[in-house]
């Protein structure tokens, strides 16, 4: 069982502190390597021992706040939601800049920090890799880019200067009063003044971690160890198994540049040398840094399929799961402005929640945003490339990066027309993403918390780039609809999934036009739903990415569209039973067929007791039952006794590329061997390579006595003792690094592509899942959520981890207007 963190863990990991640093104090006054001095951190009045005192819950206080136009409220419900209550619109955005950062101060500056490649300078050489890859992907430029594009009036523009304001309020405060959090202390440094550009290099570490992809590279290492028709088998471009997409067509065709077969679909040995040497330096960079997986669930039925007669809409965004959490739980009311849901501490505004007629919530599109160019250099023309028949000069930029303990580390980033170079090993590689063309996401985000009905909001995310996002939408006048919005670049031939000439032939000449970008609006089934499944059919005529780079396998779709499908008369019990609804919709379709090749098969004891659980089984992923833990275990030898023989002839490069191993979050193979079982099942990827011939029947078999040989051998003898707990966990880091101050490992149920899903490499220890359950009832008007989190990011806070429990048991928090909430509020700030 996970530790149950109360009052008296909290007052153990004081103590435990306080041992620790008391060993410290002998370096109090000068430091000692790369430790800072430590004596004021000490300083009992302003010290790190204020940290207990700071942690009580707020409490009604009137604050003082440069640059406010007139009074705010802010009203603090018992758990910690903020409401915010302003005269101004801009004071609306100042009063949560400050709220943001008195309560997540450490957190939004560790993710400046990491976007703007100065990491090294608080923690020392150890982040070098990462300032370094930051700097030359290029988030700061980006960042600078358009704050400099925004008009004196935009809209963005000001929000983003007056929630900069209220940072700076409060970080003037902290110091002012030594209240500084408690990293500042430790690490004995102050936080640099909050800017507009801090708040769009935030903006680009969420586009990064969810659009920046390797698949390029994955394929190139691909097709030089299996070559290229058997690398296509394998990871096709279109699944080979059915699927259910939300936008059946019929689909436009503007005609734009259509795609062409590549001249030389062969990858040399120095094109997989520097596709190694960028995967072994993204193997040394921050999880985040690079898009691993799926994420997120969204859908919405209107009134014909509720019991209401109006629209219900849920939303549940499967992210990386810390403590603290990636979001703020606040509404906002203004002149201009009234709103609810969940924010990003560093940005304005609430990026999944609803306003007084609409509501939104976002999954991830998957398509390919991220293009990898082979540049043509010579050592006859130093710092040049070849482009469209002409020898350019690259372009630099220059960096000095400061680091802790050490002289600042130089770093010239050298940039062609495709984007910064990558690597020179092998060959010159740069890299096209499209997370670093500007993007006006924010004002796109203002729209939207304005908008009053699907035209508005359809025309707001027109503008919106990167990282291509599914918007789900419902309103209170009964619509829903479902738009894909974003950047989906077309190229001018070639295949995108593998590494591109950069000479000019293979440029990015466009994108698909918006009006053909996957949506629906009210369609006639009468709902709508995304689960990073392929958004559109095989006839859809444009690409917009293979199986390979990051599609989901469609199983979490599958089991949305079968409940809201057959479902009638739906309440929001129902929309909550379905985001935390653990059935394998995978395994309603393979175990039948298991159950049917182990009849004829001579089982052991063991093994007969595991098939009875099996047929006894009801597919779900519990953390209590034996059958989900054969099942995974079946599945995950029977993926690797399919395909393993293979990866061992071609010598697949798995420990230089640990994406290409073979396993249960491999979606595209996942897809062959569901289609195989089914439907093809003397298919020659059976047959190992040089054998004799084998069919899926036969492999099944073999899996399935390896999968109870490996239970028993890790879990015992005794197949009712095999609980899916026992495998399976989930764990939620610290954003500090410091394990004791994070939560679990706690044994759970779910797996990677169950409704509630339990994100994970292994498969088997989740720390990625639902980071926020919402659902919307435009019935009555009510809205409900939770995150598995706290609104603190003081450890000592009763507010630091107090949703979890909340979470972990399937339960609700209502959303409440800042009205309701000041009728019962706990706390309330006045800003003057």
């Amino acid at each position: 069982m996970a530790r149950r963190k109360g009052t008296g863990w909290r007052m153990a990991q004081v103590a435990t502190a306080a041992v620790v640093l008391a060993g410290l104090l002998y370096a109090g006054g000068r430091g000692v390597g790369p430790l800072p001095p430590l004596g004021p951190a000490f300083n009992p009045g302003t010290g790190v021992w204020r940290v207990a005192a700071d942690a009580s819950p707020p409490h009604t206080e009137t604050l003082h706040v440069e640059g406010l136009e007139q009074p705010v409220q802010i009203v603090f419900e018992a758990n910690g939601i903020a409401h915010i209550v302003a005269k101004d619109d801009a004071d609306l955005f100042l009063a949560m800049g400050y709220l943001h950062a008195r309560n997540r101060l450490n957190q939004m500056d560790l993710m400046r920090r990491q976007g703007e490649g100065l990491l090294s300078q608080l923690v020392g050489k150890e982040a070098l890799s990462s300032d370094e890859f930051e700097l030359q992907l290029g988030l700061l430029r980006t960042a600078q880019q358009e704050w400099n594009a925004m008009a004196k009036d935009d809209p963005a523009r000001l929000a983003l200067t007056a929630y900069a304001r209220g940072v700076n309020d409060c970080i003037a405060e902290d110091e002012r009063t030594g209240d500084l959090p408690m990293l500042f202390k430790m690490l004995g440094y102050q936080p640099k003044p909050w800017t507009p550009v801090d708040s769009l290099v935030i903006q680009g570490i969420m586009t990064q971690s969810l659009d920046f992809t390797t698949a390029p590279l994955d394929y190139a290492l691909l097709v030089q160890s299996l070559g290229y028709q058997q690398t296509m088998n394998f990871f096709p471009v279109l699944p080979v198994d059915t699927q259910h997409p939300y936008d059946l067509g019929p689909y436009r065709d503007d005609g734009v540049v259509p795609l062409l077969s590549p001249v030389d679909p062969s990858v040399s040995a120095a094109e997989a040398a520097a596709a190694s040497a960028i995967e072994q330096r993204l193997r040394n960079l921050p999880d985040t840094a690079v898009h691993q997986g799926s994420n997120s669930n969204n859908w919405a039925v209107d009134g014909t399929k509720t019991a209401s007669g109006k629209p219900l809409m849920a939303g549940d965004p499967h992210l990386t799961q810390t403590l603290p959490a990636i979001w703020y739980e606040l509404s906002g009311d203004a002149p201009g402005y009234h709103f609810s849901g969940v924010s990003i501490p560093g940005l304005p505004g609430v990026l999944i929640g609803r306003n007084q007629h609409i509501s939104w919530s976002l999954t991830n599109v998957q398509n390919q945003a991220t293009l990898f160019y082979v540049e043509k250099t010579d050592a006859a023309h130093p710092n040049e490339y070849q482009w469209n028949g002409a020898w350019r000069p690259m372009r630099t930029v220059t960096y000095r990066i400061p680091v802790k303990g050490a002289p600042a580390v130089p770093l010239t980033v050298k940039l062609t027309v495709h984007g910064p170079i990558l690597t020179d090993k092998g060959q010159t590689v740069a890299v096209d993403w499209m997370g670093a063309e500007p993007s006006p996401d924010l004002d796109v985000i203002l729209q939207i918390l304005k908008a009053s009905n699907f035209s508005q909001f359809r025309a707001a995310l027109a503008n919106w780039h990167a990282p291509s996002q599914n918007f789900v939408y419902a309103d209170d006048q009964g619509n829903i609809g479902l738009i894909s919005a974003g950047y989906y670049p077309i190229v001018k031939h070639g295949d995108p999934w593998l590494p591109l000439p950069g000479t000019g032939q293979s440029d990015v000449v466009g994108t698909i036009p918006y009006e053909d970008v996957p949506q629906v609006y009210d369609p006639p089934s009468h709902i709508v739903f995304s689960a990073n499944q392929r958004e559109v059919g095989p006839t859809y005529p444009y690409y917009i990415g293979t199986t390979l780079d990051l599609f989901d396998n469609g199983y979490r779709a599958d089991e949305i569209e079968r409940t809201l499908a057959s479902g009638n008369k739906l309440t929001v019990q129902d929309m909550e039973r379905l985001q935390n609804d653990t059935t394998d919709y995978l395994a309603t379709e393979i175990v039948p067929k298991l159950l049917q090749a182990l009849d004829t098969a001579n089982l052991t004891e063991a093994e007969q007791a595991a098939k009875t659980a099996l047929a006894q089984w009801d597919d779900n992923m519990e953390v209590d039952s034996p059958a989900a833990s054969i099942w995974w275990t079946f599945w995950s030898r029977y993926l690797q006794d399919t395909f393993g023989p293979w990866w061992s002839a071609a010598k697949v490069p798995v420990t230089t590329d640990p994406d290409l191993a073979i396993g249960p979050n491999q979606a595209p193979l996942d897809e062959d061997l569901e289609a195989w079982t089914l439907h093809d099942p003397t298919n020659a990827a059976f047959t190992p390579p040089g054998h004799a011939p084998r069919t899926a029947p036969q492999v099944m078999v073999q899996a399935f006595s390896e999968a109870v040989r490996q239970l028993q051998a890790q879990l015992g003898n005794a197949v009712d003792g095999w609980q899916w707990g026992r495998l399976h966990s989930r764990r939620f880091d610290a954003v500090s690094q410091i394990s004791s101050l994070g939560y679990g490992p706690r044994p759970s149920s779910g797996d990677n592509w169950t409704v509630d899903a339990a994100d994970s490499s292994d498969g088997y220890l989740s720390k990625a899942g639902p980071s926020w359950r919402f659902i919307v009832d435009w019935g009555t008007g009510d809205a409900f959520g939770v995150y598995p989190g706290g609104q603190s990011e003081n450890p000592l806070s009763p507010q630091y981890e107090n949703f979890i429990a909340t979470w972990w048991n399937g339960d609700y928090v209502p959303l409440l207007s800042g009205t309701a909430a000041a009728a019962s509020a706990s706390a309330t700030w006045t800003l003057r």
